[in-house]
C-alpha cells in the first residue's frame, strides 16, 4: 500500500447528533431543531423562519456557507441514512425524511453531490470497509470534493469503447488518456475513474474502476467555458497518473459493472425534484417560476400570473414536475433501502431533461424583453446575466449530460420493458478489434 492513500478509519464523532435507527420521530425533530438553534449562524436561521430559502440566500454568501458547511457535515445529517463509521446517522429513510423537513426553510443544500451521488453509490455496492471508512466521511463533509472521469471525446454514448488505459506496475497503476466535459474537474481533489486494463476481452469486460487523486503531477484540467459564460466543464489529461490498487474499487475487470452503480447515481441525481440529488440542472423548478410570474405581474408586466395563457402554461408544468418528483421518489426508496437506483433511474432522467428545458424556456417568456437584452460589456455578459436566462441557457445540456435521452429511452425500453437490445456484430470481439475513429 502506498503514502498516496492514506487509508484509515476517520470515523469521528465530535459534532454527530446522538441519533441512531431506534431514536423516535419526536426526538429526532426535538434534536435537529435544537441543533439548528445552535449550530447555523442566528441571521441564516431568522431568515428561514421569516421567509424559508429565498430569504435565507439574501443573507448568507456562498463562501460563507461553504466555510460553515463542515459544521454540517459534522453533524451527520448531510447522509442521515448513512451508518456512523461512514458520517451518517442510520436513520431509518422515513425519519431523515422528517428530518430534512425540519432543514428545507434554511436552504442548507448538500456540497460536493459528485462524491455523495456518484463516488458514494460504487463505494457502498462494490468498495471494501476500508475504502468506505476512508472516503465517506470527507465527502459527507466536504473536505475532498470529487467528479467523474468516464466520457472521452471518442466515448461517450458508448462509453464502454473508451480508450484510457491503466497499466499495472507492482502496487501501483499508471494511468494514460483523455477524458472530457468532466464536471467541476477543476474545484475537485478526486475523481470515480474508467480506464481499460485490457483490450483482447470484449470492451465491457476490459475496464477497471479506480478512484483517483486529482492532486499530482500527471493530470492537467483544462475549462471547457459554455456559451453561459460559466466554468462547468472540463477536459483532463492523463500522463503518467498514478492510482495505488489500494484505490481500485471492485475486481480487474468488472469496472463496467461498478461504473454502472455511478451511472445509476448520476441518472437519479440529475433527474430533478425528489431525486435526492442537487437542484443544479436549471436552478429553478416551477414554484420559482410561479414567483417569478406572480411578481412580474405585481409590477403591471405582461406575461405574468394575471395572463390566462402565461397561467395555464405554468399549471401544466406544475403538473408534471409533481409526477417526476412523485417517480423519482420510488427511486429515491429504494437507494435508502440499500439497494442501487436501477435503470428506473433513466424514467425520472429523460423526463426531467425536456421538462426542465420547458420550466427554463418559461421563465424567460414571462421575463418578456428583459430576457431579451441586458446591460453589460461584450465579453462580460456572464457577469450580467439574468437568472432566468443563465438557466435557460444551462438547460440545454439537460438531455445530453447523465447520459443522453437517446440513451436512456434504449435503457428502458431493453431493461425495463424487456424488449430485445439492439444488434451489435462488435459485442463479443476482442475490443482492440473493434472498428473505431
Amino acid at each position: 500500500m502506498t503514502e498516496q492513500m492514506h487509508l484509515q478509519s476517520t470515523d469521528d464523532e465530535e459534532g454527530r447528533l446522538p441519533l441512531g435507527r431506534d431514536t423516535a420521530v419526536g426526538d429526532v425533530v426535538d434534536a435537529v431543531r435544537g441543533w439548528i438553534d445552535s449550530a447555523v449562524p442566528a441571521p441564516w436561521v431568522e431568515a428561514g423562519r421569516d421567509g424559508g430559502p429565498a430569504a435565507v440566500r439574501k443573507v448568507r454568501t456562498r463562501a460563507d456557507y461553504e466555510a460553515w458547511y463542515p459544521t454540517f457535515g459534522r453533524s451527520g445529517l448531510v447522509a442521515a441514512t448513512w451508518p456512523r463509521p461512514y458520517g451518517g446517522l442510520d436513520l431509518p429513510p422515513a425519519v431523515a425524511r422528517r428530518a430534512d423537513e425540519e432543514l428545507r426553510p434554511f436552504n442548507l443544500g448538500r456540497l460536493n453531490p459528485l462524491g455523495l451521488n456518484l463516488a458514494a453509490p460504487a463505494l457502498f455496492a462494490h468498495g471494501t470497509e476500508e475504502q468506505r471508512r476512508r472516503f465517506l466521511p470527507a465527502i459527507v463533509r466536504n473536505e475532498e470534493v470529487w467528479c467523474q472521469l468516464f466520457s472521452e471525446p471518442g466515448a461517450g454514448s458508448d462509453l464502454a469503447s473508451l480508450a484510457t488505459r491503466a497499466e499495472r506496475d507492482g502496487d501501483q497503476w499508471i494511468i494514460t488518456g483523455q477524458k472530457v466535459w468532466t464536471t467541476w474537474a477543476h474545484l475537485s481533489d478526486w475523481a470515480v475513474l474508467l480506464a481499460r486494463t485490457d483490450d483482447d476481452v470484449p470492451k465491457r469486460q476490459g475496464l477497471t474502476y479506480f478512484l483517483i487523486d486529482l492532486r499530482q503531477n500527471g493530470v492537467e484540467v483544462r475549462p471547457l467555458r459554455h456559451m453561459g459564460g460559466e466554468v462547468d466543464f472540463n477536459e483532463v489529461f492523463l500522463d503518467g497518473a498514478v492510482v495505488s490498487d489500494a484505490c481500485r474499487v471492485g475486481e480487474i475487470g468488472a469496472g463496467w459493472k461498478v461504473a454502472n452503480a455511478t451511472l445509476s447515481g448520476e441518472r437519479q441525481m440529475v433527474s430533478g425534484a425528489g431525486s435526492g440529488g442537487v437542484d443544479r440542472i436549471g436552478g429553478s423548478g416551477v414554484g420559482y417560476l410561479i414567483r417569478l410570474a406572480q411578481e412580474r405581474s405585481a409590477q403591471g408586466g405582461p406575461g405574468g400570473w394575471d395572463d390566462p395563457v402565461s397561467r395555464d402554461l405554468i399549471m401544466q408544468l406544475y403538473c408534471e414536475e409533481r409526477v417526476r418528483e412523485w417517480t423519482n421518489l420510488r427511486v429515491r426508496g429504494q437507494v435508502r433501502a440499500g439497494r442501487s437506483p436501477g435503470p428506473e433511474s433513466s424514467v425520472g432522467k429523460v423526463h426531467q431533461g425536456a421538462l426542465n428545458q420547458r420550466i427554463q424556456l418559461a421563465a424567460t417568456s414571462v421575463l418578456g424583453m428583459d430576457a431579451v437584452a441586458w446591460v453589460g460589456e461584450l465579453g462580460e455578459y456572464q457577469d450580467t446575466l439574468p437568472y432566468e436566462v443563465r438557466g435557460m441557457l444551462r438547460s440545454r445540456a439537460n438531455t445530453i449530460e447523465g447520459g443522453t435521452t437517446e440513451i436512456n429511452k434504449n435503457i428502458l425500453g431493453e431493461r425495463v420493458l424487456g424488449l430485445p437490445r439492439e444488434p451489435d456484430p462488435f459485442a463479443s470481439l476482442p475490443w482492440k478489434k473493434v472498428p473505431r475513429s
